[in-house]
């Protein structure tokens, strides 16, 4: 990913929390050149000082079938904003965009046994749905195997971290008020999520 000095994400810590709140995330993959794109929910957990991040495909997907071969890539990106020329100082400007993305590499191993393919189910379901957890438990023990049949568990161990805030941080301390005072009262999360993200910096 392309990230000039003053975007740069440098604490890795800060990327992890942005995983955290924005876990749906892409995976992409390669083979023969040609690339393929899943759109899954994902665990990010710090183990040993690493970053894995964990999830699951549909067996029937084909990109299942690739996880463990290349280098994948998850790409975590959520809040984004439209911002307009007419909050800037000078005349002599043009509309961007502000955003905040993070790109994960690393190396993927499966999650077959059922034990592991349950724990990573019980994981998920603790981030995403704690209160599930308990009409969970309380299924069938073949129902929950057969269903575990039909997915492909991973774990992806992250060794290249990329992480960009493009919050307008070149911009005048004026021209960024501006901004932020638009978007909060604009009625779109994501524009009142990055006039947030925005007022952090200061």
């Amino acid at each position: 990913m392309y990230i000039p000095k003053h975007f740069l994400i440098t604490d890795q810590q800060e990327a992890v929390s942005f995983m955290q709140r924005y876990s749906f995330a892409t995976i992409v993959t390669v083979i023969n050149n040609i690339p393929s794109a899943t759109h899954l929910p994902f665990v990010i957990m710090q183990r040993d000082d690493k970053i894995i991040l964990t999830s699951h495909f549909a067996k029937a997907n084909p990109q299942s079938a690739e996880i463990v071969n290349g280098k994948p890539l998850v790409i975590f990106a959520e809040p984004h904003a439209y911002i307009s020329p007419k909050h800037y100082e000078h005349e002599n400007n043009v509309p961007t965009w502000n955003y905040i993305a993070v790109h994960a590499y690393g190396k993927a191993s499966l999650i077959e046994s059922p034990e592991e393919k349950t724990a990573l189910l019980e994981k998920t379901i603790q981030f995403y749905d704690a209160d599930y957890l308990k009409q969970w438990a309380s299924l069938p023990q073949d129902y929950k195997l057969n269903m575990m049949k039909g997915i492909v568990g991973f774990e992806i161990e992250v060794d290249e971290l990329q992480a960009k805030k493009k919050l307008s941080q070149n911009k005048t301390e004026k021209e960024r008020e501006n901004i932020i005072a638009e978007l909060s009262n604009k009625p779109d999360s994501n524009e009142k999520e990055i006039a947030a993200y925005m007022a952090g910096l200061k």
